[in-house]
């Protein structure tokens, strides 16, 4: 076997916090009639032709096989009993900025990874506590007892192992993963509950005999950096536990996008040049904003059957203009030419490389 070298920080104290269905925890707080009822955060389908996708839903909903990406038609054909609300996300917004400043009492090293999810560093903190886990309670009672919401929580030395450890008991859970449980923890973990493993690389690991946490740690460390590359050696760290990632308070900005979702399906190309070109003009005018430059211009395409397709092009010199940007993914539209007949739901222009 190949040796490559193993260094594990584990002096770290990491808190992943997860809100328990917040969308759907919301409306139940802001409407006590929905509680023990099914809630679904997605347009009716009955209402919308069929169209519309779940957000997320309450645990109730999930008893049914219901889950976040699904299509609201499916969802209700699973259970129609169910309670379909369209959402409010200027709400969500506000209040998971009113969840976070709970977090900067805490902490600054807060690192915000989805509305309802966040990464907190508190190896050293602003109540001078020795213990991660007092303070992940401490968390946990001022969200339920200020904002009436429930969350869970992951405690660990790394990033990887916290967010592992807040799904392990949800709802309203507490999981502490040390130095010394990481890797019982990890061995008995089906890959796919990897984060990052997703459908096509889980194949790919099972071409390759890998099904779980302990076949990880058995393998030439070598096959899977053959297989997968990069992702192969982060796979074999996190398989012993390892995940050095530093919490990041602020994140430079990588990118600046805008899409939209259609309510009626596109099927003329004349239809689809027309909303990229609204696009382009929307992600020019928010890169001049900032002032901002981009050499990558990605296409998003989701077809009526919630296929994703992307291409992206780049150029020498950085760029916001409309003109260029437009170009460039019209251009790349050429190559989806095929997908128009299925009809376009979701349409979306972003600019990289900034």
């Amino acid at each position: 076997m190949l040796e490559y070298p193993l260094i594990n920080d584990t002096s770290r104290k990491i808190i992943h916090i997860d809100m328990d269905a917040f969308f759907a925890s919301v409306e139940e707080r802001d409407n006590p009639k929905l509680v023990g009822k099914p809630v679904i955060i997605a347009r009716n389908p009955l209402e919308s032709g069929g169209r519309g996708v779940v957000s997320t839903c309450n645990y109730e909903a999930r008893k049914y096989g219901i889950h976040s990406a699904m299509s609201a038609k499916e969802a209700y054909e699973l259970c129609p009993q169910a309670i379909f609300i369209s959402g409010n996300y200027q709400k969500y917004k506000e209040i998971s900025a009113q969840i976070h400043e709970i977090f900067h009492r805490y902490t600054d090293l807060v690192e915000g990874i989805a509305t309802d999810e966040a990464y907190l560093d508190v190896t050293e903190n602003k109540i001078n506590s020795t213990s991660a886990v007092k303070i992940a309670k401490l968390i946990q009672h001022d969200i339920y007892q200020e904002i009436h919401l429930t969350s869970s929580a992951g405690v660990s030395y790394n990033k990887f192992l916290a967010k592992l450890a807040s799904d392990f008991q949800k709802p309203k859970g507490l999981t502490l993963i040390t130095p010394g449980e990481a890797k019982d923890f990890l061995k008995d973990l089906p890959i796919e509950k990897f984060h990052g493993v997703g459908k096509r690389t889980e194949e790919k690991l099972n071409e390759i005999g890998i099904y779980k946490g302990s076949d990880i740690i058995e393998i030439n460390p070598q096959i899977l950096i053959d297989k997968l590359g990069v992702m192969g050696w982060q796979l074999y760290l996190k398989g012993h536990g390892i995940h050095n990632s530093k919490v990041k308070s602020s994140r430079p900005r990588k990118s600046v996008g805008n899409e939209k979702t259609y309510g009626k399906l596109l099927y003329l190309e004349e239809d689809i040049r027309q909303e990229i070109t609204i696009l382009s003009k929307k992600v020019s005018q928010t890169l001049k904003e900032k002032d901002l430059k981009g050499k990558t211009i990605v296409l998003k395409i989701r077809t009526a059957d919630f296929e994703t397709h992307t291409k992206r092009i780049s150029v020498l010199e950085k760029n916001n203009e409309f003109e260029q940007i437009n170009k460039l993914a019209l251009q790349l539209f050429s190559e989806f030419e095929n997908l128009v007949e299925k009809g376009i739901r979701l349409l979306g222009v972003t600019v990289t490389g900034l």
